[in-house]
């Protein structure tokens, strides 16, 4: 009759085969409720009326684990509502639309998802949602189906990034031929041109003082013709 009253929570009585005190074990894996039971006389639990407890503080514990858990559903949709830029968030279904060239016919069009725990299949728990190891198990399903939802949509922005990375690596690279090309053609080197003009001016001397002879020797023949 006592294990079947103790039955209703998961506890079991036996009687020591030595000292002929009775055991009463439990295991109640849900971990919420204490057991009190309270006996008049004998030995088991000294004389009188005397209560023995078996259990712990299971069920203070799984009721903080709920606070934390409906905490960090709050921080999650905040966090995704925190991700936006210059107006727009990927992770509010907005639309990203990456221009590679001047004309606009080079683009990328990366398509954000609404990421919230409503979409995610997580939702708040009552206070006592975590009292059967039933409920935590189907809780714990919910988020490994949600880290593999968010595994994939982080894998798409992956894809999406590293297009982006090498347009901006190809971009770059083309910027710095132009540079270079366009400083060949508009930056001198102040040492070559300073030896072309002094080969300039050299040339220009020696043009002059050849002219020059070629003059007196025109003016020596004109005499000589007098």
């Amino acid at each position: 009759q006592l294990n079947a009253s103790l039955a209703t929570v998961n506890a079991q009585a036996s009687i020591d085969s030595v000292t002929g005190k009775i055991a009463i074990t439990t295991t109640n894996d849900y971990g919420a409720d204490n057991l009190s039971v309270s006996v008049s006389g004998g030995t088991a639990f000294a004389a009188g009326t005397s209560s023995a407890i078996i259990g712990g503080d299971g069920a203070a514990a799984r009721r903080n684990a709920v606070a934390s858990y409906n905490n960090l559903l709050t921080q999650i949709n905040q966090l995704a509502s925190d991700a936006g830029f210059n107006g727009l968030n990927l992770l509010a279904g907005d639309n990203l639309k990456v221009v590679f060239n001047e004309k606009g016919s080079s683009l990328l069009s990366v398509q954000g998802s609404t990421v919230n725990i409503s979409n995610l299949g997580l939702g708040p728990i009552d206070t006592d949602g975590f009292q059967e190891n039933g409920l935590i198990a189907k809780v714990m399903t919910a988020i490994s189906s949600a880290s593999s939802q968010l595994k994939a949509q982080a894998s798409s922005l992956g894809s999406n990034l590293a297009v982006v990375q090498n347009r901006q690596d190809f971009t770059k690279q083309i910027i710095n031929v132009l540079d270079t090309g366009a400083g060949n053609l508009v930056n001198a080197d102040l040492n070559e041109e300073a030896a072309n003009s002094q080969a300039l001016s050299t040339r220009n001397s020696l043009g002059i003082s050849a002219l020059a002879l070629a003059n007196q020797a025109q003016q020596g023949v004109l005499q000589l013709l007098r």
